[in-house]
């Protein structure tokens, strides 16, 4: 071991030579705040561990992938509420509420926070509970619809109409915080938040007409998600073109 190791002399920064130690301005040592003692001696092994290299991950952008779940889910159960094809019965959306709307909308809001964007933790995390809990709803096994039977029944679309008017409140906050981002995001939050509450006055009034405009808007929001969420997947590095989506201005720093 002794063959291999060597020493190297480390002087100490603004270190003195006087022997005495009295260097300082006050004779006691000190030397601008740095004791004048002798230079540090460092041992340097065939085992020493080196230091490993400042490496800094480049994180992907989760939005794109939490706006184009978001719009799949909504023009899904939108086409639904406007009745294509004399569909009445929407439950079909589960699957997509559970898998798509929910779980993936989820993980892009946990990402979003890893990438220190508030507002697209917020939403994507919001909206993905948001198709969870529709989805419990309309899942048979949860017993939730089954509850208003009966003499129940006529509470149902009641029920449902608050559902809507606290998602309606939800975005409605959602969509002040996009005055900055651009006019895309302002324009998705806008027409989601018209969608819920075509949908909560067409639950209170029991208006087949309502919902069905409530499911063309919902059909107008989801293509617009589609949209952004294709602008930020398409970046110089993946595709020939790029989508605007009209950025506003940001707060100046002072």
């Amino acid at each position: 071991m002794a063959d291999i190791e060597k020493q190297v002399s480390l002087p100490v920064s603004r270190a003195t030579s006087d022997e005495s130690g009295s260097g300082g301005p006050s004779g006691n040592g000190a030397a601008g705040g740095y004791f004048a003692g002798p230079a540090l001696q460092h041992t340097i092994s065939h085992d020493t561990q080196r230091a490993f290299p400042v490496y800094h991950r480049k994180l992907g952008n989760p939005a794109p992938l939490g706006l184009i779940s978001f719009a799949a889910t909504t023009l899904m159960l939108s086409l639904y509420n406007i009745q294509t094809r004399h569909i009445t019965v929407p439950n079909v959306v589960v699957g997509m509420a559970f898998g798509v709307g929910g779980l993936t909308q989820l993980l892009a809001g946990m990402w979003e926070f890893g990438a220190g964007n508030t507002f697209g933790a917020t939403a994507f995390s919001a909206y993905g509970g948001f198709w969870f809990s529709y989805g419990i709803i309309l899942y048979p096994g949860s017993g939730v619809l089954d509850a208003y039977n009966g003499d129940k029944s006529n509470q149902l679309n009641d029920a449902l109409g608050i559902f809507l008017l606290v998602w309606f409140i939800i975005t409605f906050i959602m969509f002040f915080g996009t005055f900055r981002a651009s006019v895309s995001l302002a324009a998705l939050f806008f027409f989601l938040d018209l969608t819920f509450l075509l949908l909560m006055i067409g639950e209170f009034m029991q208006k087949t007409q309502v919902t069905q405009a409530g499911g063309v808007i919902g059909a107008i929001t989801a293509f617009i998600a589609f949209y952004t969420g294709a602008a930020g997947l398409y970046s110089p590095d993946a595709s020939y073109f790029i989508l605007p989506v009209g950025d506003l201005p940001k707060r100046k720093e002072a």
